[in-house]
C-alpha cells in the first residue's frame, strides 16, 4: 500500500550503550541532570560533574553528535538532548572465597543507557506541517 502525502523529514538520532559496567542508579543520577538541556551545556555540565557515570554518558552523546552531524547533516548548535533513560541490564554474579570453603556472591550491576538528540531547527518545520491551520 502505498501512502501520499508529504513525508516527514526525521529530526532525531540515537545511540543506545549496552552492558556499561556501573549501577543504573548512579547513572541516573546524572541523566536527570542533563535532560532537556543542549548539546553545548550538556558537554559542559558533564565535563566539570565528579561522578564515574559521567563518563560513558559523555561518550554516548558524542556519538550522537557525530552521527548526527555526519549522516544527517544537523548543525550540533541545534541539537538538544530530547530524551535520556537508564535501564537495567544483567548482573554479572562473581564468586568470592571465604573462610572455611565458603562463598560469598558478588552481584556487579550493568545498566543500558539511551540518549535521544533532536534538531530543533527542524522541529518547527515539522510542527508546521503537522498543524496547517494552528493559525485559526
Amino acid at each position: 500500500m502505498i501512502k501520499n502525502g508529504k513525508r516527514k523529514p526525521y529530526t532525531e538520532i540515537y545511540t543506545l550503550g549496552q552492558h556499561i559496567r556501573i549501577s543504573a542508579h548512579k547513572v541516573r543520577r546524572v541523566i536527570d541532570q542533563i535532560r532537556g538541556r543542549s548539546y553545548e551545556e550538556t558537554i559542559m555540565v558533564l565535563g566539570l560533574m565528579p561522578y564515574r557515570g559521567c563518563y560513558p554518558i559523555l561518550k554516548l552523546i558524542y556519538s550522537a553528535a557525530a552521527n548526527a552531524s555526519n549522516n544527517m547533516g544537523f548543525n550540533k548548535a541545534n541539537l538538544v538532548i530530547s530524551k535520556a533513560e537508564v535501564n537495567e541490564g544483567t548482573t554479572l554474579k562473581r564468586l568470592k572465597p571465604r573462610a572455611r570453603g565458603r562463598r560469598y556472591l558478588i552481584k556487579r550491576p550493568t545498566c543500558h543507557i539511551t540518549i535521544v538528540l533532536k534538531d530543533i531547527s527542524l522541529c518547527e518545520e515539522v510542527s508546521e506541517y503537522d498543524m496547517p491551520f494552528s493559525n485559526l
